[in-house]
């Protein structure tokens, strides 16, 4: 498959909100993580591997769908750790996190009642797929949305010169771990390929050509490489504020870097993420100076 090309364009408009999911499960080889091969015509990342998300719509902060969560707005602002935001917009993020899993990978964090369930209409997705609003699924099949299976994680947001992509992103992404009786898979519209990989084996398939990877989703599965349980990454996850990651870019040598908070030439100086600050394109791909085997160590 061809390598992701970079981008070199400046972009002045704002960022979008956005919001997406990270999800772990314990596998024979240790913690897994779930990567959705995007359409090739996608007009974001196209033909890349990616966690389950996408833009936050309007509808995800209206009344009605807000009443179907399982926890308050306020409960759910405080969680997410941005004073600036109003409680119906961190809510809405969300519910934008827990809708793109489901409509890209088929995996619906709900309740009934007051108890956590595993199983999902069979066809509610392709009726969400048909035209049915989220919220009106959620109200036909009585169900309420398990907030509390996502962990705020970390925030990115897409720097005025990105590297692979002509759009910006305030992205949300969220820790959470796959539902024992839900089997994710691709939609064959969005998505394309359903991969559960090691974080260091998708990093490998990177590396050697096989897959795409965009920067947070490289520096996202260095990070979940520190894990070898889903216990440990999600312990990990509860106890820290979600690190904000607004990657800086130059050239140096005639070689596009991005660097991350806590790199020498990053204008945030304490550290964000327990990987290397900065990543170099190099035979149209990205890794550490160190080489590959950099994102691995402490």
């Amino acid at each position: 498959m061809e390598a992701m090309e970079l981008n070199s364009n400046v972009i002045d408009t704002p960022p979008r909100d956005a919001a997406s999911l990270v999800m772990i499960r314990d596998g024979a080889q240790g913690l897994e993580v779930l990567l959705m091969r995007r359409h090739t015509d996608s007009s974001v990342l196209g033909g890349a591997c990616v966690f389950p998300g996408g833009k936050l719509d309007a509808a995800d902060s209206s009344a009605e769908l807000l009443e179907r969560l399982d926890r308050s707005p306020s409960e759910l602002h405080a969680r997410l750790g941005e004073p600036e935001l109003s409680p119906a917009h961190a809510a809405a993020l969300y519910v934008a996190a827990a809708r793109e899993a489901f409509e890209e990978a088929g995996v619906l964090y709900q309740q009934v009642g007051n108890a956590e369930v595993a199983t999902v209409d069979a066809a509610a997705r392709a009726s969400l797929s048909a035209g049915e609003t989220f919220n009106a699924l959620l109200a036909r099949l009585g169900l309420t949305l398990d907030t509390d299976a996502l962990v705020p994680w970390s925030r990115w947001i897409t720097p005025r010169r990105p590297s692979v992509m002509n759009k910006r992103f305030d992205t949300r992404f969220f820790l959470a771990v796959a539902p024992a009786d839900q089997i994710a898979r691709h939609d064959n519209f969005e998505t394309t390929e359903t991969l559960w990989l090691t974080p260091r084996n998708a990093l490998i398939e990177y590396k050697e050509g096989r897959i795409d990877l965009a920067p947070p989703q490289i520096m996202g599965l260095a990070h979940l490489s520190r894990f070898t349980t889903v216990a440990q990454a999600r312990s990990d996850a509860l106890t820290r504020k979600p690190p904000l990651v607004e990657p800086e870019s130059f050239e140096e040598d005639g070689t596009r870097v991005l660097c991350y908070p806590g790199d020498e030439r990053h204008s945030v100086r304490e550290r964000a993420l327990p990987t290397p600050t900065r990543l170099v394109w190099k035979d149209k791909r990205f890794e550490p100076p160190g080489g590959f085997e950099a994102l691995f160590q402490e």
